[in-house]
């Protein structure tokens, strides 16, 4: 919901040691399988801020996304160009925001976010980022995503066209990956399977991750690399 800059200036996180917080989702443009809509990332980043009752912008929504760039839809401004927008928008966001959190749903964005975060804190801003995750998921779009779609925006899951990909663990995958593209070790651009992926799973997968980001923003606790709760 956009509410008038005085009303922004006002907030506080009463948890967080009343401290004027701002949040800042950061997504990607990008594939999910034929059955998830390219904006899943930004979706899951956006909705996990968003419940969260804090200040929050509308998201940066094209990531760094290369590795997709073999499917139709993807955009990517690249590791380079997104860290330059994150600093860029601490610069300004921290005239008058004391803390600034990055709230992260796409792995790729992940240098970018170090490098910017980094700087904006040598500079003496306090800026950090969180990635919305949980342990044990699977890769890309497979029960995991499709399960936070399914709980999220169910009118944009294709579920007649769910289909299982690649399997393997991700840490096997990274050199073909990097080498190539996610094209290189998965033809339907899936890595997972997105198999008994369930409304209810999104749902509670959710909590845990706006949970787990309220925890981390309460300690502020930001480690050498920008990372927050870590």
């Amino acid at each position: 919901m956009e509410v008038p800059s005085r009303e922004v200036g006002r907030a506080r996180a009463a948890d967080c040691a009343d401290t004027a917080l701002l949040l800042v989702p950061v997504g990607a443009l990008e594939q999910h399988g034929p059955h998830l809509p390219l904006g899943t990332d930004t979706a899951v980043a956006t909705t996990v801020a968003g419940r969260t009752g804090l200040p929050v912008t509308p998201p940066i929504a094209l990531g760094a996304s290369g590795e997709h760039e073999g499917f139709p839809g993807t955009i990517s401004i690249g590791t380079e160009t997104l860290a330059a927008v994150l600093v860029e928008t601490g610069r300004s966001a921290c005239r008058w925001a004391r803390r600034l959190c990055f709230v992260n749903g796409h792995g790729g964005n992940l240098p970018a976010l170090v490098a910017a975060t980094t700087l904006l804190r040598a500079e003496g801003r306090d800026v950090a980022w969180h990635s919305c995750g949980v342990p044990g998921a699977d890769a890309h779009a497979g029960r995991h995503e499709t399960s936070l779609m399914l709980a999220l925006a169910p009118d944009d899951v294709r579920a007649d066209l769910a289909a299982a990909g690649n399997t393997a663990p991700l840490g096997e995958l990274m050199p073909a990956i990097r080498a190539g593209s996610v094209a290189a070790v998965s033809a339907n651009g899936v890595l997972g399977d997105p198999a008994g992926a369930t409304a209810a799973e999104g749902a509670e997968t959710t909590s845990v991750m706006v949970s787990a980001l309220l925890d981390a923003l309460r300690d502020w606790r930001v480690d050498d690399h920008g990372r927050l709760g870590a």
